[in-house]
């Protein structure tokens, strides 16, 4: 919880303070912080007049282990940096390895990979929704979101073994074929759940409290949203028609067209439509995915031990935060000589200090949560 330092313990922390401001911490611990993030806020009364981001609680060197590990290995431990959208991540890594390598998987497996990306998409943005009506003090949301979100997870569970940290993706592929009769399972769970957003939308979207926590609140201009390498539904909610699923087409978004979803008004409340009509569209996405589906095998031919030849590459998807980039120097070993990831959430971040300055106290989780931020993309 919130707790207020008697003596400064950062001496940075005190320079410049006016006699009447104190130092409030926000966490790590807190439950509004959406993991382990420290925000140092200098205040004055209940006005922010400085807020610095405190990360790294959640370090688990996770590149280095990517240097450490094969090839094929590095899959599962991309899962666990931003642990909502495990499937997505295990496509840019993947895909990363198959740039270096000069493959691409079959049509089939790229159909694949779009239906259960798209899938993680609506998972992700259905916490996203319902862990922010819980911050601003609402709870019935989150238990329509979890409950939608659960269909999604035994659909996961189906095909790869795996709820959550699902270890699906492979290079050249994917690791099994639909078990039979999971696409009428997905039909089904696609109807279900376009009731269930109706419904979500009816409680949420214009309720008079939550209309006013959000609208005008944490406003974003689309110049301010570029220059700071904002990217994802954060950026489309200030204008900027910005999705690397129609900029720069991977897999089988090449051949299903995306449209990006995109709001002017740039506060939290755009970023919360951003995100509950994206669901919508990727519903869209996974019917045409479906209705398109071709035969044929699900991976290329691959070598046990994958070797690429030297070089490097950077390879990125549209994740649920935004650009999830995976950059490899291969030096021709079974390892890769050197591996960095882009987390969405990581450079989303930095706008926070300038959002915050000069708003109340009662903002910071409006403003924080509308960011939607996972931390184990920001610390790896």
């Amino acid at each position: 919880m919130a707790t207020v330092n008697e003596a400064p313990r950062f001496q940075e922390d005190a320079e410049g303070m006016r006699g009447e401001e104190m130092i409030l911490n926000m966490g790590p611990q807190h439950p509004s912080t959406h993991g382990v993030l420290r925000l140092v806020m200098n205040m004055e009364g209940e006005t922010i007049t400085r807020c610095t981001p405190v990360i790294g609680y959640l370090h688990r060197g996770m590149e280095k282990v990517l240097e450490n590990r094969p090839y094929m290995g590095g899959i599962r431990y991309v899962d666990n940096s931003e642990y909502l959208s495990p499937m997505i991540c295990e496509t840019a890594y993947a895909g990363a390895v198959e740039q270096l390598m000069g493959i691409s998987p079959p049509r089939r497996a790229q159909y694949i990979r779009l239906i259960v990306n798209e899938m993680q998409r609506i998972a992700s943005h259905l916490v996203a929704v319902g862990t922010y009506l819980l911050d601003l003090g609402a709870f019935t949301p989150i238990l329509y979101a979890f409950r939608d979100r659960e269909g999604i997870l035994e659909l996961f569970e189906e095909v790869a073994g795996s709820r959550f940290t699902v270890n699906y993706m492979r290079v050249g592929g994917v690791l099994h074929d639909l078990p039979v009769g999971w696409l009428q399972r997905l039909e089904t769970w696609l109807d279900t759940f376009e009731k269930n957003w109706h419904e979500l939308d009816v409680l949420i979207t214009g309720n008079e409290i939550f209309m006013t926590r959000t609208q005008g609140v944490g406003y974003i201009d689309p110049q301010e949203a570029v220059a700071f390498s904002l990217t994802g539904p954060i950026l489309r909610a200030s204008g900027v028609n910005w999705d690397l699923r129609v900029q720069r087409p991977y897999d089988a978004y090449r051949e299903i067209a995306v449209r990006p979803v995109v709001r002017e008004e740039g506060d939290c409340f755009a970023r919360y439509m951003v995100r509950m009509y994206e669901m919508l569209e990727s519903v869209r996405l996974i019917r045409e995915a479906m209705a398109g589906l071709p035969g044929g095998p699900i991976n290329t031919r691959t070598p046990i031990a994958l070797r690429p030849p030297r070089g490097e590459t950077y390879f990125a998807v549209e994740g649920s935060k935004g650009e999830y980039g995976i950059y490899l120097v291969s030096d021709g070993s079974e390892y890769p000589w050197r591996a960095k990831i882009r987390g969405a959430s990581f450079s989303n971040l930095f706008i926070l200090p300038e959002l915050l300055r000069g708003n109340k106290m009662a903002d910071v989780v409006a403003i924080l949560g509308s960011i939607d931020l996972v931390l184990g993309e920001v610390d790896r």
